[in-house]
């Protein structure tokens, strides 16, 4: 079990997408988001999470999927790296998981290089496939 890693898994365009559980902070029900003028498409604004300004990605629109409205599953979730936290918009969050490291592919081959430094890998699971994000490089505004 020492290699075992958890991760939070979550639906994104109808496919299954996971991020380390050590990186996330707290996951949230939608909430009102304050826009910011001469941003980037995919950053939707800003959210006050207790006193502190956060910036809030439409995780969708970052990794170029076909934008759609947001249901009642959507969720934002907090990721936190060393220097600060950053929101992101996912469509469900499905549940927490452990994956043996055995279990890990690193990133394919055939995934171009501008997507590739977005997969840290693919985990298999029960028949399933969930894509790894490299929060770093999709978090980097």
């Amino acid at each position: 079990m020492a290699d075992d890693q958890q991760f939070v898994a979550f639906r994104l365009g109808g496919e299954e997408y996971g991020v380390s559980i050590l990186q996330i902070q707290e996951i949230k029900r939608m909430t009102d988001i304050t826009r910011v003028p001469h941003t980037p498409d995919y950053v939707k604004g800003v959210i006050n999470l207790r006193g502190s300004v956060l910036p809030v990605i439409d995780l969708k629109t970052r990794l170029h999927f076909a934008s759609s409205d947001y249901t009642d599953d959507a969720r934002i979730i907090i990721v936190r790296f060393e220097e600060y936290s950053i929101g992101m918009i996912v469509d469900a969050v499905s549940e927490v998981l452990w994956l043996p490291a055995d279990q890990i592919e690193p990133s394919p081959d055939f995934v171009g290089e501008l997507e590739a430094e977005y997969i840290r890998g693919v985990g298999k699971m029960d028949g399933r496939l969930i894509i790894l994000l490299n929060m770093e490089n999709v978090a980097a505004i």
